[in-house]
């Protein structure tokens, strides 16, 4: 299933990439419910542990089910297992189909997937609060009931080795695959928990039931639930759904025994623009005493004033970063840096070598060790600010980390001590004790063993009905439609240099969030010659103010655990008490850059670098054929950042060009969060006040083009062992054209909306062409497009562009079914509430609608039409604006056998 990276979830998913954590031991079982705050928690007669929170941001739930098995609890010789049963838990179970599970997503509005770990096994939803009962219902099935059948598994087996050929294809995970065979070999964490396509052919039903049978079960799994819901009626619901499934004992764990290893070296080339040096060491797993001092020692690393950061600053590697992905009982640690192509990777390892060298020797600077506690014990407090990074935290702690509660991983923050950290810098990060991995860029590549994509025609949904009758639980709760409740209330203001200020208070968390955008288009505003000087120019406000110099200014924001960012998006994330300072510093580097220099010539280098690698990777080449084919020659859009542009720049054109398009009355600030209207615009005027526009306002909205000509390419990737397709055509719309919600409504019903989607159904279902197919709208100021994204094999690539034809002449030439309509206004109106569950989410949609010249509750807007339009409008709208004889396709990948 696809994945979510959610901070601070450190979960690993199929790729191997996430962060995987630690279970809490099954046994431990408090029998009481306790109720502190918004948060109630109980732990059922069969063992099953429940947290429930209260959040109020948005009338929207996320419920979080964590199974603590995942690839360490998998068989000898099978570790895709816990990855296949992931798969396999979306199909039938007793009283629930996966049909049924597929249009209930959809009618709610909702968003479901699932992620395996090392260590633990999670599924999770995202839907309007008013549906919980139905997402328990569909949990509690899950539980107690997953048939796990031969044929749904032969089914199933096609669409998890396609996954897995995809996925093997990117060099990066190659080779992590095989550090982690080095680090940990002889346990459970030396196999990914992806799986391979040998083990999954010699997988059946009787493994993954044994799998289900000894480890899914209420004592060992955690159920957070987060969201606008009452906690005690949750708690009741959820001991009546849960509360008889038997309790059985699991298997005991299998011991963590690590063997000595020599370092070696790893080498690899990749598609990718940039190439990268990474050490790769042992690190400890979440559960031990040292977790929260390896956590701050990683945080010191990516420090943007440590000598790891400074690599990159100086202009000796393109960037430079660390992390852990970590087990519950080990974890494997990343120092890495950039380099680009051609660049020496020897000579980076050296600098990386001489960084980690001293850092052993000195230690680790308190003042970074304090600021990355300080950094760590404030995003506790931002997590507040979405119900699923809330979720996220207490999955973490309660699952992975065998914590108590999120506050008892900060009271682990609280106290770690330099010479914790130090400790753990010298026992882990050890030259000898490492595998070292270079990737270098090469667009000449081959594919890897094990790739081919899966042979026959299998269908892996669990029948080919769009439309099928629900359980009665679920039947009455999605009847009827409704109008959700609209929850945002923003004041907007326009002040006197022509700033448009925007704030929404919120009460969710102690602290601010700050987004703001200035209305830009470097391919319309870069003189002629001159196109990266935007890219350039945004590279140099890491470099600090006039009046503060990139160290000053990173320990101003560090001293007050801020996040800042500046450029034509520029954002601060602040605790509300030192709202005023984070203003200051952010409008600062907003508005007087110290552009240096010694910085400009070390970025215009490095980007220059970067850009030549860049336009020889597979991927920039298959965006550059798209354009070239939907925009007639000569058009800003064509527009290319080379490295010859970016090397002739000079200092003076990056000044020019920030005075020309740094404009307050092109600009739009959001402000959400701990603060009032008032509190807002005075630190807006305060800071921003003094800055003023000069001469007319540009045009940045580029012209319509006109309809493009049918156009096919293929671009080669020499490491890919599957066909990733985009087509695609211009539309004759704008986001003014009310039209737009009739082809909104039509794109759900043929490909915007998963498995409750015509293409979904059609090419993966009843033919098994391809994983998955979707379409899509991106509807702008003055261009739209639409498009249809797939992947396949390269010898199904014409059999599903056939299938994607017919399906669009079938939505020009017949009105769509009253069951579709309907299943499309649900999943459109149901969702409104996600669109802005979190505080990020709203101010960047308010951000958005404002430029666009949209009202700030566009989503209701738009959801008076949807309940309005009919089919006919439907047909009649694709037949208007849609034309597949016009059709762009490019490939990426092996050319096709047919087309």
């Amino acid at each position: 299933m696809p994945i979510r990276s959610l901070r601070p979830m450190l979960a690993c998913v199929l790729l191997g990439f996430g962060f995987v954590a630690a279970p809490h031991p099954a046994q431990a079982k408090p029998t009481a419910a306790a109720a502190h705050e918004h948060v109630l928690r109980a732990t059922l007669k069969n063992g099953l542990r429940v947290v429930i929170v209260r959040d109020t941001l948005s009338p929207m739930v996320t419920t979080q089910i964590t199974y603590l098995a995942g690839g360490y609890e998998t068989p000898k010789d099978f570790p895709g297992t816990a990855h296949a049963l992931e798969h396999m838990m979306f199909r039938d179970s007793k009283g629930l189909t996966g049909a049924q599970l597929n249009e209930m997503t959809g009618k709610m509005g909702g968003q479901n997937n699932a992620f395996t770990t090392m260590d633990a096994t999670q599924y999770y939803f995202v839907a309007p609060s008013a549906y919980l009962n139905v997402l328990l219902h569909i949990e509690a099935a899950r539980m107690n009931g997953a048939l796990l059948t031969e044929k749904d598994w032969q089914l199933e087996r096609g669409a998890i080795e396609q996954e897995v050929s995809r996925d093997i294809s990117d060099p990066g995970y190659l080779a992590f695959q095989e550090a982690e065979r080095t680090l940990y070999a002889g346990t459970g964490y030396a196999e990914d928990a992806l799986g391979s396509r040998p083990t999954f052919d010699k997988t059946d039903s009787k493994v993954l039931r044994s799998f289900y049978r000894h480890w899914y079960v209420p004592n060992n799994a955690i159920f957070v639930i987060v969201g606008d819901v009452d906690p005690q009626t949750t708690l009741t619901k959820v001991k009546q759904l849960f509360g008889d499934i038997p309790e059985r004992a699991t298997p005991k764990r299998r011991p963590v025994v690590l063997k000595p290893f020599k370092p070696r070296t790893i080498t690899k080339t990749t598609p990718d623009a940039t190439g990268s040096v990474q050490f790769m060491y042992r690190m400890p797993g979440l559960k031990t005493k040292d977790a929260a001092a390896a956590q701050v020692l990683m945080d010191v690393l990516n420090n943007a004033r440590s000598p790891l950061s400074k690599l990159a600053a100086d202009g000796k590697v393109l960037d430079a970063g660390a992390g852990t992905q970590t087990f519950t009982r080990g974890g494997i640690g990343v120092v890495q840096v950039s380099v680009p192509k051609g660049g020496n990777a020897d000579q980076a390892r050296k600098d990386m070598d001489g960084v980690l060298n001293a850092l052993r020797k000195h230690g680790a600077p308190a003042d970074l060790v304090a600021a990355a506690k300080r950094s760590e014990l404030a995003d506790a407090e931002f997590n507040k600010n979405s119900a699923v990074s809330l979720a996220s935290a207490w999955s973490q702690a309660l699952a992975w980390q065998g914590l108590d509660s999120p506050k008892q991983a900060e009271d682990q923050i609280r106290k770690v001590t330099v010479a914790d950290v130090d400790r753990v810098l010298r026992a882990y990060l050890k030259p000898d004790q490492r595998v070292t991995v270079v990737l270098t860029p090469n667009p000449d590549g081959k594919r890897p063993p094990q790739s081919a994509g899966f042979g026959g025609t299998e269908s892996f949904a669990s029948n080919d009905k769009l439309d099928v009758p629900l359980p009665s639980w679920a039947e009455k709760a999605l009847n009827k439609l409704e109008m959700p409740h609209w929850t945002l209330n923003p004041t907007q203001m326009k002040l006197d240099n022509g700033i448009t200020l925007i704030v929404q208070p919120e009460k969710i968390s102690k602290t601010v969030t700050v987004y703001g955008r200035i209305d830009q288009n470097e391919n319309m505003q870069a003189p002629k010659g001159q196109k990266g000087v935007g890219q350039v120019l945004a590279s140099l406000f890491d470099y600090g103010t006039r009046s503060l110099d990139r160290d000053a200014f990173h320990k101003a924001l560090d001293d007050i655990a801020a996040r800042a960012s500046a450029g034509p998006s520029f954002s601060l994330a602040v605790p509300s008490a030192d709202f005023d300072r984070g203003m200051q510093l952010l409008a600062d580097n907003e508005l007087h850059p110290a552009l240096p220099a010694k910085a400009f010539a070390i970025k215009q280098q490095s980007i220059a670098r970067e850009l030549a690698g860049r336009m020889q990777s597979p991927r920039y080449k298959m965006n550059q054929a798209l354009k070239r084919a939907l925009f007639p020659a000569g058009d800003a859009s064509l527009r290319e950042a080379t490295p010859q542009n970016v090397m002739k720049l000079t200092l003076g054109d990056v000044k020019n060009y920030y005075a020309r398009t740094y404009r307050p009355d092109m600009t739009t600030i959001v402000v959400v969060g701990d603060v009032t209207p008032q509190q807002a615009k005075a630190a807006v005027e305060k800071y921003f006040g003094a800055w003023k526009a000069h001469g007319n306002k540009p045009d940045v909205v580029p012209h319509k083009v006109p309809l493009n000509k049918a156009h096919y390419e293929v671009v080669d990737n020499p490491y890919a062992s599957q066909d990733t397709v985009l087509m695609a055509q211009n539309l004759d719309m704008d986001l003014h054209n009310a039209d737009r919600y009739a082809l909104d409504l039509g794109n759900d019903v043929l490909g915007g909306n998963g498995f409750a989607s015509r293409l979904m159904v059609d090419v993966r279902v009843r033919h098994g062409y391809a994983y998955g197919a979707s379409s899509g709208l991106d509807i702008g100021r003055s261009r739209s497009m639409f498009y249809v994204y797939y992947g396949s094999d390269p010898e199904k690539v014409s059999k599903v562009d056939g299938l994607i034809h017919q399906n669009l002449a079938a939505m020009r030439d017949t009105p769509v079914s009253e069951d579709e309509l309907t299943n499309a206004r649900q999943y459109e109106i149901r969702s409104i509430p996600l669109q802005v569950s979190s505080v990020n989410r709203i101010a960047r949609s308010l951000a958005t609608w404002s430029i666009h010249g949209e009202p700030l509750n566009q989503p209701m807007i738009a959801a008076g039409h949807y309940l309005k339009l009919d089919a006919e409008q439907i047909r009649a709208a694709f037949r208007k604006y849609l034309h597949p004889d016009r059709l762009v396709q490019v490939v990426l990948g092996p050319a096709p056998k047919k087309h």
